[in-house]
């Protein structure tokens, strides 16, 4: 098993930026062996896919953030990194982090971005 755990989150006004982390506890293996993505869920709206990165490196966004957010792993601290740029109030939500492996998916808890001046 595999237990991810986010941190980073917090308040910023539009412009500012955030460096989200998610940290792997558990099967080191399993955490390194697979793909990782970050999410995100806003009030009212469905969960959706913000980014994400395979194990060999390779990264996909979604459209609205391309440019802005960079998706990145450093699997000697077992972490995946999320670095948000230019936030927008649009990009206020809760940010959680899911280990996608060959066993099924880890979900952390989430952590709180909320863009506004």
């Amino acid at each position: 098993q595999v237990q991810p755990v986010e941190s980073g989150g917090g308040l910023v006004q539009p412009g500012g930026s955030l460096r989200l982390s998610c940290v792997a506890s558990g099967s080191i293996f399993i955490f390194r062996t697979s793909g990782v993505g970050w999410y995100r869920q806003a009030p009212g709206k469905q969960r959706e896919l913000v980014a994400a990165i395979g194990r060999g490196g390779s990264t996909n966004y979604l459209d609205s953030v391309k440019g802005r957010f960079t998706i990145s792993r450093d699997n000697a601290k077992n972490t995946v990194y999320l670095q948000m740029n230019t936030l927008k109030p649009e990009d206020t939500a809760v940010y959680y982090c899911n280990v996608d492996s060959q066993f099924g998916g880890y979900w952390g808890q989430g952590t709180q971005v909320t863009v506004s001046s």
